[in-house]
């Protein structure tokens, strides 16, 4: 199931409301998930990979893993120096978790533009485990779609949490975000899953020792679920998205790093069909199906500040334009590591290149001289990617800049 067959009836449902406005919606696989949650049951445990979640201590945003359980897990380590070219290579992934074909072929096409690119840590911007997220810390989907798919890619990932890692009754309804918890707990288990807290901050430093890019990992499912959110705590308006802002905005000002680069599942523009925030999937109303609070934090918090927002949540590769909107922050999408798009492009942001019916992934590249985002296409039958675009920035956004680079 695609995320575009889960569009509710209307904005800000109650699961429970949307099941009843659309009965047909019970039946097939939304009905054999609502009937599993309400009869919780547990997939096979892991071998050979044990998550540890009965010690976890869920950490709070910009905590960094224990150096204890790295030691533990012996977890690939963060790159702690540009490599042979004087830059950052760091692949781009989302909306992989599958376990299908189309991923496994993606990540194939990957591993070999890495090892020629010096790539030295990956991303995963969401839905990493489809379609309901997984069922506890030691999931055996954990394996089969993640760890298997990216045998070979023995980097640290940087992962950030989807609507479907979060799903309640409805896969993909973001409607208990709570569940991501497991993925967290599962981070310390898990050589490639990076993940310490919900949301949280990685730097790593340039020559001189000072950083040279700083990666905010946000999680957007309390302010973009499909359905309104029942836990007081993470309510739009509740102690979590209070915190998480707080903590975004202060790190940003903190942060030091010549290139600064947000990394939250939905995006803040978009011209895929699920749109942009505030109007996602043509709602304009509510608090949560729109996305209008996410709009919110990322034009107060992070236009005008960070150089770029990299997302997925859109089946499609995009790399739009900074405009006086975004006042100089670049949007990136890029979702099409398992699934593609419809092959139309649906709204009219201003674009450097986009394509919206193939399969892909990207690197971004990070220098004192420039920043460079490359865009790969993957012919699935074959394995191989064809770099498709290339779009260099020289300047970095300076903090609080309103002019475009």
């Amino acid at each position: 199931m695609c995320d575009d067959e889960l569009i509710p009836p209307s904005a800000d449902l109650t699961e429970d409301q949307w099941l009843q406005a659309d009965p047909a919606l019970a039946e097939g696989p939304v009905g054999e998930r609502v009937r599993e949650m309400r009869a919780p049951r547990r997939r096979t445990v892991l071998g050979g990979v044990v998550a540890g979640a009965a010690a976890l201590t869920v950490l709070p945003g910009g905590a960094s893993a224990p150096a204890a359980a790295a030691a533990r897990t012996g977890k690939f380590p963060l790159p702690t120096a540009p490599n042979r070219s004087g830059e950052y290579a760091v692949l781009l992934t989302g909306d992989a978790g599958t376990g299908e074909e189309a991923q496994h072929a993606v990540a194939a096409a990957a591993r070999e533009v890495c090892r020629a690119e010096g790539v030295g840590l990956a991303v995963g911007l969401g839905d990493n485990i489809y379609e309901n997220g997984p069922e506890s810390a030691d999931d055996s989907e954990f394996r089969t779609k993640f760890e298997d798919p990216n045998s070979g890619l023995d980097i640290p990932w940087l992962m950030v949490l989807g609507n479907h890692d979060c799903s309640g009754l409805i896969p993909g309804s973001g409607g208990d975000p709570s569940r991501g918890d497991r993925e967290v707990a599962y981070a310390t288990g898990s050589r490639r899953w990076y993940m310490p807290s919900r949301y949280y901050n990685v730097a790593l430093p340039g020559a001189d020792g000072d950083p040279l890019v700083e990666f905010f990992a946000l999680d957007t499912n309390p302010v973009s679920s499909y359905v309104t959110q029942l836990d007081p705590h993470y309510r739009w308006n509740g102690p979590y998205m209070r915190e998480q802002r707080r903590w975004l905005d202060g790190a940003l000002t903190a942060s030091r790093a010549r290139w600064k680069i947000v990394l939250g599942h939905h995006p803040y523009l978009n011209n895929g069909q699920h749109g942009s925030a505030g109007s996602y999937d043509g709602f304009v109303i509510g608090h949560y199906t729109s996305g209008i609070h996410l709009k919110e934090l990322y034009e107060e918090v992070v236009c005008g500040r960070a150089d770029v927002i990299l997302s997925g949540h859109d089946h499609t590769l995009q790399i739009l334009e900074p405009t006086d909107r975004t006042r100089g922050t670049r949007q990136i999408v890029c979702g099409a590591a398992a699934k593609s798009g419809d092959g139309t492009a649906h709204f009219d942001h201003p674009s450097t290149w986009q394509n919206f019916s193939e399969h892909g992934f990207m690197v971004l590249k990070v220098s004192e001289r420039a920043m460079t985002v490359e865009a790969y296409t993957v012919d699935i039958a074959t394995r191989t990617a064809r770099l498709a675009h290339r779009t260099r920035t020289r300047s970095p956004l300076r903090d609080g800049a309103d002019a475009l680079r």
